[in-house]
C-alpha cells in the first residue's frame, strides 16, 4: 500500500497530521491520528472533509477522570448495556435492576437490535409502544417507555444524539388499579380459614407489619419488634426497618422464636384460594389503612412502611424505640368474633 506525504491542520490549538492512503488505481482514503495530550484518536474516511468531521466529533466526546477519551458505544444495544451497568445499576435496588433489565431484554432489545442510536426515529418508538399496548400490556408499555427515556437521556448527555425520540410520540399513561384494603371481616376470615396451618402466622405477620412481599424472607423477631430489610433503599445500602409487635400480632407469636415464610408465589396462591380478587400487596395496604384509622402518627407509620420521610426529615429526624413502641400499641382494633389462635405450645413454631 502506497502512502502519500503527511499534511497537517490546526484543531483546538493543536497541530494535527493526516495522510492520504492510495488503496487502488482509483481509490484512496484519509487517515487522521492524534496520540498526545491524553488523547488516543484514530479516524479515517474516503474524503478529507468527512475525516475531519469524525476527528472533531472524537475530540469533543466526554473524557474520563484520567483524561483519556471514553470508548462509549453508539449502537443501541451496546449503549443500553453500558447505561444499565455504569449508571442505572448504581441508583436502584438490586431487585429493580434485575426486573427492569429483564424487561428490556424481552421487549426492547429484540426490536432495536444493533441499530445505531442516532438512527432510531420517533415513529419506531411509537410503533414499539403501540404494539405492546395493543397486546393489552398497558403497564408494561409505561415501563418500556420509562426505560427508553432513561437510555435516550443518557445518550444525549454523552452527545451521541441531540434530541430524545420520545419527545414527540403520542402516549397516554396506563390507568393503574391499586387494589383495595381488606375489610375487618375479610381479615377475620383469612386468619380463621388458615388456622392450624403455617399460613396463619405468615398472613398475620404480613397483615400487622405491612411488609412488602419481597421483604418476607428477611423478617425476624428482635425483642419487641419485627425487623426486615427495607427493599426500597438504593445505592447498595442495607437498611433495617422496625415494626413493633402490636397487640394484634402478639398472640400469634407466642412460643415463636423464628419467622419462616414460604416463597411469595406460594403465599400468593394460598391467598387466591380464599380471596381471588385480592393481591398479596393488599395486606400491606390494609396495615397502612389501619394505622391511619387507629391514629398512628405519620412519622411512625412511614417508618413502619419503609417510606422515605423526605430529604430534610431523613437527615434530621431520629426517633426512639420507645416512641415507635408507643405508636405501635395504637394498632388495636376488634373483630366481631376473634379468629382461632395457634395452640399455646412449642409445636406452633413448626
Amino acid at each position: 500500500m502506497k502512502k502519500s506525504f503527511s499534511k497537517s491542520f490546526i484543531q483546538n490549538g493543536r497541530i494535527v497530521h493526516y495522510r492520504r492512503r492510495i488503496r487502488g488505481k482509483n481509490s484512496c482514503s484519509y487517515e487522521i491520528r492524534y496520540r498526545r495530550d491524553g488523547y488516543n484518536i484514530s479516524v479515517s474516511a474516503p474524503d478529507l472533509q468527512t475525516a475531519k468531521e469524525r476527528f472533531i466529533e472524537a475530540v469533543n466526546r466526554p473524557v474520563s477522570d484520567c483524561g483519556a477519551a471514553l470508548n462509549v458505544p453508539t449502537g443501541f444495544c451496546d449503549f443500553a448495556e453500558y447505561y444499565f451497568e455504569k449508571f442505572y445499576k448504581r441508583r436502584v435496588a438490586a431487585k429493580t435492576y434485575k426486573t427492569e433489565t429483564g424487561r428490556y431484554r424481552i421487549h426492547i432489545k429484540p426490536y432495536f437490535g444493533a441499530v445505531q442510536i442516532k438512527r432510531i426515529t420517533p415513529e419506531a418508538c411509537q410503533n414499539l409502544i403501540d404494539s405492546i399496548r395493543n397486546r393489552g400490556l398497558g403497564k408494561t408499555a409505561d415501563e418500556v417507555k420509562c426505560i427508553l427515556n432513561g437510555i435516550f437521556s443518557c445518550a444525549i448527555r454523552h452527545q451521541i444524539i441531540k434530541f430524545n425520540p420520545l419527545d414527540i410520540i403520542v402516549y397516554t399513561p396506563h390507568e393503574c388499579v391499586t387494589g383495595t384494603a381488606f375489610t375487618k371481616s375479610e381479615e377475620w376470615e383469612l386468619l380463621s380459614r388458615t388456622a392450624g396451618t403455617p399460613y396463619q402466622l405468615m398472613f398475620a405477620v404480613a397483615l400487622y407489619t405491612g411488609l412488602r412481599p419481597n421483604e418476607y424472607n428477611t423478617a425476624r423477631i428482635e425483642g419487641s419488634f419485627v425487623i426486615a430489610v427495607n427493599s426500597k433503599r438504593k445505592d447498595g445500602k442495607t437498611e433495617w426497618k422496625k415494626i413493633p409487635i402490636s397487640s394484634m400480632l402478639r398472640p400469634y407469636l407466642e412460643n415463636v422464636q423464628e419467622l419462616k415464610f414460604y416463597g411469595a408465589n406460594r403465599i400468593r396462591e394460598k391467598l387466591h384460594t380464599i380471596y381471588p380478587k385480592h393481591a398479596l400487596k393488599d395486606l400491606r395496604k390494609t396495615f397502612n389503612t389501619r394505622c391511619q384509622e387507629c391514629g398512628v402518627l405519620d412519622v411512625a407509620r412511614k417508618l413502619f412502611m419503609g417510606h422515605s420521610l423526605g430529604k430534610l426529615d431523613n437527615t434530621y429526624t431520629g426517633v426512639s424505640d420507645e416512641f415507635l413502641l408507643k405508636e405501635g400499641e395504637k394498632l388495636d382494633y376488634k373483630y366481631e368474633v376473634a379468629p382461632e389462635l395457634p395452640p399455646k405450645d412449642k409445636k406452633s413454631e413448626k
